[in-house]
């Protein structure tokens, strides 16, 4: 049975930084994986993906401040965020996809099939 659990999320001031992490049970290393967030009041955005042989993919909106990682023999997806923003403000969901494909460019929602609960994060100015 497949299920993702986010861990990480927290309250931190402007220009500072967190380690969102996801447990991984039942995803295979085929699996493309993929870091989501929603704001209140707007749409889910797909942030960052991650193929079978760690190529990478980013939102412009966190190109250069977030890194997705995974490490497949603890069965972990993690995701770095650096210089942080007031709208980073949003909850954080991790998701994998049924099979191997991943497209191109930021990952789109109807990609993915199984999806964790989310993390909060909140970032204050």
């Amino acid at each position: 049975q497949v299920q993702l659990v986010e861990s990480g999320g927290g309250s931190v001031q402007a220009g500072g930084s967190l380690r969102l992490s996801c447990k991984l049970s039942g995803v295979r290393s085929y699996n493309c994986l993929a870091w989501f967030r929603q704001a209140p009041g707007k749409e889910r955005e797909g942030i960052a993906s991650i193929n079978r042989v760690g190529s990478t993919s980013y939102a412009d909106s966190v190109k250069g401040r977030f890194t997705i990682s995974r490490d497949n023999f603890k069965n972990t997806l993690d995701l770095q965020m650096n210089y942080l923003k007031p709208d980073d403000t949003a909850i954080y969901y991790c998701a994998t996809t049924a099979g191997f494909f991943c497209a191109t460019g930021p990952p789109v929602e109807r990609d993915f099939a199984y999806w964790g609960r989310g993390t909060r994060v909140t970032v204050s100015s």
